[in-house]
């Protein structure tokens, strides 16, 4: 196997907005020994009928073997053992701009190590990658039948959000507690992932339009905000008054990145109490890969977070 053109890793951060949707990635023959830092992409590649060309995934990857033993892991996503990825020799690493570092792209590309890097903001861009791994590894045909229905059930989830009133949403992916500010909350504005998922479901992300400032104390009403730069405004932290002010309808407290489960939900209920959500029982634990795994598993979300919304 050759390697025609790859992304670099600074490339592969800033190209075509970061949607992962690389031109240049190109290959005379399918690569046959990828190590995927990505869990949702390992997941789209296991479903995609070519788990067998992964020789190496992180810790929180699911496994196509079914059996760790014969396939080896290389640590987090945020750290991954760099020396155990080039010992396994891969033609391809696979990795994502939000979920691995920019340093250890680095590492592997100063090692020769071809990487792409993907960064998609929304479902469209999520499809897109799709069909790109489709592409490099040359199962379009197969796969065609598979992202065509997919496109399919994006188109129709969307004109059914379309016809029917969007509902106030608030979803949080992390809590912490301020001294002065209290509790607050980690959430998403409208440059992500997630609010994508919510939107495309029929909800209203109620941050959508809120941006990060730094330091904490800023973001929290309690300092005088620094100058943004080149830092990553899209994941505000808000406060219990400042959520109550928006009266979401419906809140959902993801399993990941942030674990929320039943003491979560509790603290959530006491803290909102009065919002619509809370009055009408709708503050729901919800899978977080729904709502954060790009890939395949887009097909599972388009399918059951619009339950969520449209409950009576």
């Amino acid at each position: 196997m050759q390697l025609l053109k790859s992304c670099s890793a600074k490339v592969g951060y800033k190209m075509n907005g970061g949607n992962g949707h690389n031109p240049h990635l190109t290959f005379i023959n399918p690569p046959k020994r990828v190590v995927s830092l990505v869990p949702s992409i390992s997941e789209s590649i296991i479903e995609l009928g070519i788990g067998d060309r992964l020789v190496g995934i992180t810790d929180y990857c699911p496994d196509p073997s079914g059996e760790s033993d014969l396939i080896v892991k290389v640590g987090g996503t945020r750290s991954p053992n760099v020396e155990a990825i080039a010992d396994l020799k891969p033609e391809l690493v696979l990795a994502n701009q939000e979920e691995n570092s920019l340093e250890i792209v680095e590492e592997l590309e100063k090692l020769g190590i071809p990487v792409w890097v993907t960064f998609p903001k929304n479902v469209d861009d999520a499809i897109q990658i799709l069909w790109v791994i489709a592409r490099v590894f040359q199962i379009e045909k197969t796969a065609a039948p598979r992202l065509t229905h997919l496109e399919r059930m994006l188109d129709w989830t969307r004109r059914a959000s379309f016809m029917a009133p969007s509902i106030k949403v608030f979803c949080p992916i992390w809590q912490g507690e301020n001294e002065q500010a209290g509790l607050w909350w980690m959430t998403i504005n409208q440059e992500t992932y997630v609010d994508s998922v919510i939107s495309i479901s029929g909800g209203e992300n109620i941050f959508k339009m809120r941006e990060r400032s730094y330091p904490l104390e800023a973001d929290l009403g309690l300092a005088q905000a620094e100058k943004t730069g080149d830092r990553d405004t899209r994941y505000p932290r808000v406060i219990v008054d400042e959520v109550k002010a928006l009266s979401p309808e419906v809140v959902l407290l993801p399993s990941e990145p942030y674990s929320f489960g039943e003491e979560g939900k509790e603290q959530v209920l006491n803290s909102l109490e009065g919002t619509p959500a809370v009055q009408e029982g709708k503050v729901f634990l919800i899978d977080g890969r729904l709502l954060t795994w790009h890939g395949t598993r887009l097909a599972h979300a388009l399918t059951e977070v619009p339950t969520y919304l449209n409950l009576d």
